[in-house]
């Protein structure tokens, strides 16, 4: 940024001292002075590039600064364009507000800039500020362009005898080579700075698998690939958990982009399966439990089964039971 503003500075001084060096001097009426249209703009540029600048040092967020230099670039570039130097004007917004500024919103967009405050008019009344002031700013122009004088330009036949952007060619790397050198030196040093704040320093030494894998045993997290959604005899979703071996759903079967989102399937809408499910169980367990107190050992169909789509194998067993009920009571 100090490079683009050093640069920026540096073009204004050529520009300043054209006329002193023969190349590209202002327009100018008959007795010297600057034409009234020239005089009028510079009078309604200036504050505003004085007061983007001033935004530039007190805006609080990133965004607004750099819009602040934007528009001291744009000011900028007319200023270049009314004192003959088309070229540098147009290299100003091409370069500078078109490339440079551009790449400094990018990353701004990049590191991530909350759009709530898009959302909220924090000045009062800036919309009606804004209208008058343009309706203001139109009624200037207007009448400067209707009363403006345009005296023929004076010089700048020799000064762009081989060009405009020869002539500032000549001038860049004649008379000012030291300062177009400094300037590159301060735009390879904002780099490596660049470079050296954005490095991250490790707190803690980095870890790899071997290392999260112990740390995940130690903290009795699950190391086992996590289940599979709900799957059943009728459909399956991804939506879906999965069924325990007891009838309880499984949360972390479910995606967790899909339970952060709150996009899970609500368990209401599975309440009838899973109650049917619990009760096959129970009435397995009652059998298992009556087969226990006989001095029996329970039939090996009357397990629960731990697979999730186990609805029809536990219906199995209900019916395993009810039909094993006689034959308990003949045993008696």
């Amino acid at each position: 940024m100090s490079a683009a503003l050093s640069a920026a500075a540096l073009a204004a001084d050529l520009t300043s001292s054209l006329p002193a060096v023969g190349a590209l001097p202002r327009a100018v009426d008959s007795a010297g002075d600057p034409s009234t249209a020239e005089a009028v703009l510079f009078w309604v540029l200036a504050p505003v590039m004085v007061l983007a600048s001033l935004g530039l040092l007190f805006a609080r967020k990133a965004v607004h600064a750099a819009l602040s230099v934007i528009l001291v670039m744009i000011c900028l570039a007319f200023m270049y364009v009314t004192q003959g130097a088309v070229f540098l004007g147009v290299v100003q917004v091409v370069v500078y507000t078109g490339a440079i500024m551009m790449l400094f919103l990018f990353v701004l967009m990049l590191v991530g800039v909350s759009t709530a405050d898009s959302l909220v008019e924090t000045i009062r009344g800036q919309r009606w500020i804004g209208w008058v002031a343009g309706l203001g700013l139109l009624v200037v122009l207007a009448g400067v362009i209707g009363t403006a004088a345009y005296p023929e330009p004076t010089g700048l036949g020799s000064a762009n005898e081989a060009s405009n952007p020869v002539g500032i060619a000549h001038l860049i790397f004649g008379r000012y080579v030291f300062a177009m050198e400094v300037v590159g030196a301060l735009l390879v040093t904002a780099a490596l700075g660049a470079l050296v704040y954005t490095h991250r320093r490790r707190l803690t030494p980095r870890l790899g698998q071997r290392e999260r894998a112990e740390a995940r045993v130690r903290d009795g997290q699950h190391l086992a690939p996590l289940p599979a959604p709900g799957v059943y005899a009728k459909h399956n979703a991804m939506d879906v958990p999965a069924l325990d071996p007891y009838g309880q759903p499984i949360e972390s079967s479910v995606p967790r982009v899909l339970r952060v989102r709150g996009q899970e399937a609500d368990a209401a809408e599975y309440a009838a399966r899973i109650d049917r499910v619990l009760a096959g169980k129970a009435a397995v367990d009652r059998g298992t439990s009556a087969s226990d107190e006989q001095g029996t050992t329970a039939p090996p169909h009357a397990e629960p089964q731990s697979a999730p789509i186990g609805e029809p194998r536990i219906a199995d067993a209900v019916a395993g039971v009810d039909a094993g009920a006689p034959d308990s009571e003949e045993g008696k």
